[in-house]
């Protein structure tokens, strides 16, 4: 089975963070964004989170908690293992996803809830070893794929049925490129034993408060640095996103209603400009005190020619172009129809930019893990005129 040609990992990645950190920037979600979030007639609902201390699982485990559900998170106990740590609403399952690792799934045996929400899954043995023993005694079951799942992104505006990535080799190495394929596996397997009691979403890229990765943190941090901004590509560039809050809420929603199916998850729909998320960054960074900045178009030829990468040294951006033509472009009628909601872009720069400023000093002045450092940024800044001018 091969991986998609061409392909993009959007494995996110997180980092340790304080109790204190979260509790900060859990307050972005705001009460009355999480009570909007729950349908009208919401009942109490016994939740498992397979997850729920990395990136976007506090928010789905301080959502469901505003809805008033029961949430129980099942960890190994070795990523934030202080979030939630003395809330009586959430209860703590330590084990391991792999049944073959010390005690495995054992803390879930005679165990059983409504919904479940799988964050975690990424090897399809380990999938397999979760449903066969869940669905049993849980009423729906939900898992967090990835856009990585697909076999192209070449295509613009194609949908949930596009063909899915395939392994080339056998593997449960998920974090280099086989993530994709097995993320698909894992979906299959699902898919396979809970057939109308399962639901696969799909998201792309992740952005707001807590995004350790610093993928789109960089953009609005950068911007309220102020001075001369390389933004790559045009205005006209096309991108997608969700903030991680949104994703939440419509993981939340899917599974109380029992709604099956697979959904790609991100937007808005019609999608952005990259000129209107640089902007939207410029006009958050000058909000929270920021130095005036000016963006500076640079071509997506010049940044090839001086060795600039998409996606890593320019984070977020990628050209529109050959076999990444849809990456931006996914088609999501499927999960609007179905309630997915997207909040103003500038709402999350700005919350991405306060959740920042809740971190310890080490973080907040350690180099970026992505985007470009400030002397390289000038020097093809300076390239960029000097070609310019001749």
């Amino acid at each position: 089975m091969r991986a998609a040609r061409g392909s993009v990992s959007l494995a996110c990645v997180t980092h340790r963070t304080t109790r204190r950190t979260f509790g900060l920037a859990a307050l972005a979600i705001g009460a009355a964004a999480a009570c909007r979030s729950a349908p009208r007639g919401s009942k109490p609902q016994k939740l498992l989170v397979l997850g729920g201390t990395g990136f976007t699982g506090p928010f789905t485990v301080e959502q469901a908690l505003a809805r008033g559900w029961q949430v129980s998170i099942f960890t190994r106990g070795k990523r934030n293992p202080e979030l939630f740590g003395d809330d009586a609403r959430v209860e703590k399952l330590v084990g391991d996803r792999d049944p073959d690792v010390g005690d495995g799934l054992a803390a879930l045996r005679g165990r059983s809830f409504d919904l479940v929400i799988d964050n975690s899954g990424h090897v399809p043995r380990h999938m397999r070893a979760s449903v066969e023993l869940l669905a049993p005694v849980v009423g729906h079951y939900l898992f967090v794929s990835s856009l990585s799942a697909y076999a192209s992104h070449a295509v613009p505006d194609a949908d949930e049925d596009a063909p899915l990535a395939e392994l080339e080799a056998p593997s449960e190495d998920f974090t280099g490129p086989a993530f994709g394929p097995l993320k698909a596996l894992c979906e299959r397997e699902l898919l396979t034993a809970m057939p109308g009691r399962s639901t696969v979403v799909r998201p792309g890229l992740i952005v707001g408060p807590r995004d350790f990765s610093d993928r789109f943190t960089y953009w609005p941090l950068r911007c309220r640095r102020g001075g001369d901004v390389l933004a790559p590509g045009t205005p006209d560039d096309p991108i997608q996103l969700i903030d991680g809050r949104d994703l939440s809420a419509f993981l939340l929603d899917l599974v109380e209603r029992r709604t099956s199916g697979v959904f790609n998850a991100l937007g808005p729909r019609g999608g952005l400009r990259w000129g209107e998320v640089l902007d939207a960054c410029v006009r958050a960074g000058a909000h929270a005190g920021g130095a005036a900045a000016k963006l500076e178009w640079v071509s997506a030829e010049f940044l090839r020619e001086h060795g600039a990468q998409p996606w890593s040294d320019l984070p977020v951006w990628m050209p529109p172009e050959g076999e990444l033509a849809g990456f931006h472009r996914r088609n999501v009628d499927r999960a609007v129809a179905a309630g997915l909601r997207f909040r103003p872009i500038e709402q999350t720069c700005r919350d991405t930019l306060a959740w920042w400023d809740t971190l310890d000093a080490a973080r907040r002045d350690a180099p970026p893990k992505r985007g470009l450092s400030s002397e390289r940024e000038v020097e093809l800044l300076a390239a960029w005129r000097s070609r310019a001018l001749r």
